[in-house]
């Protein structure tokens, strides 16, 4: 017997009506409506302390923001991905970079008197970073772009989302009305987010401390109660919960799977996480397995944390699918 989806906007869809949208050859289309960003990365020994006056030994300048990193990983690996957002007149080439990942940019918006949104990231001498975000043309997202978009696709087709740009709330009631499914990435996360109609979420992608805010788990309870407290709190949704180098968890009925993380020398983890997003959702949309989406992604964001940069991190499909390494 089909399993049923959940319910969106008074319209029901089955998992067998996907999978045969699949099967006849027509590719589930993928809207990534979100940020798109110039990201100023400067290589420091540490993170800038209160008071402190650091010399950088590095400025490189990058094609950034959670939705754009994510529209190019699922290009990359194949999706059928049209972006959605607003930049300003200085964040065209960000649109060049898209179109050669093999996005479709017509429904990004351009704002001639707002600066695209921008990141300053500091990426220390282990790979890891801490980010300064500007949202910039980011935050002008109306109500009226919303339908317009949401107005070029079909029931059945996806919308991913992120929190860096404003109207959560309308898009996930317009994408809701519009039978698409919600795929929805909660960061970076914010007390606010928990006012969203999260009931619409057909998947989450999580890490620990999102996983842990949305739940209300103290961050010390996460590795014990973690499972339980989402399946508790979003009983509905399927579940990617994200864990750096101790790889990653896919929670559906009540079931864990789990997935080992490849090891590689870590450059830059900037946009590892948009990496595995990008290339899970792909898989899933041309009807592989979680178990198979997840191991696709992992391998993908071990390719990108080996790289510097987020969106010229990002390994083609080829790369992700040749690439072998050994468990972390």
């Amino acid at each position: 017997m089909a399993q049923t989806l959940f319910p969106r906007g008074g319209l029901c869809y089955t998992k067998t009506y996907i999978y045969e949208i699949i099967s006849e050859g027509i590719r589930m289309k993928v809207l990534c409506f979100g940020s798109l960003n110039i990201d100023m990365v400067y290589a420091v020994p540490h993170f800038v302390r209160g008071g402190e006056t650091l010399a950088a030994h590095g400025l490189a300048r990058y094609t950034g923001g959670k939705g754009l990193n994510q529209a190019v990983a699922l290009a990359r690996a194949g999706a059928s991905v049209r972006m959605a957002g607003a930049i300003g007149e200085d964040g065209r080439f960000l649109l060049e970079e898209l179109s050669a990942a093999g996005a479709d940019t017509a429904l990004v918006e351009v704002r001639p008197d707002t600066p695209s949104g921008h990141a300053i990231i500091q990426n220390d001498a282990a790979g890891d970073n801490c980010i300064l975000l500007y949202g910039g043309a980011n935050r002008t997202i109306t109500q009226q772009q919303i339908r317009r978009t949401v107005a070029a696709f079909a029931p059945g087709d996806a919308i991913l989302l992120q929190n860096e740009v404003n109207g959560l709330s309308g898009l996930f009631r317009a994408a809701a009305d519009a039978g698409l499914r919600i795929f929805f990435n909660p960061s970076p996360m914010e007390a606010d987010l928990l006012d969203l109609p999260l009931g619409l979420v057909d998947t989450f992608f999580l890490n620990e401390g999102e996983a842990a805010a949305l739940t209300g788990l103290p961050a010390s309870a996460v590795e014990e109660e973690l499972p339980s407290a989402l399946a508790r709190r979003f009983p509905r949704a399927n579940i990617v919960l994200t864990l750096g180098g101790k790889g990653a968890r896919y929670l559906a009925g009540g079931q864990w799977l789990a997935q080992p993380a490849y090891a590689v020398p870590v450059v830059d983890t900037t946009g590892a996480g948009d990496t595995f997003t990008g290339f899970f959702l792909a898989a899933v949309a041309e009807g592989q397995s979680p178990a198979a989406a997840m191991d696709l992604a992992s391998r993908a964001a071990a390719i990108a944390v080996s790289r510097p940069g987020a969106a010229p991190s990002i390994p083609t499909r080829a790369e992700a699918e040749a690439f072998r390494g050994g468990w972390a």
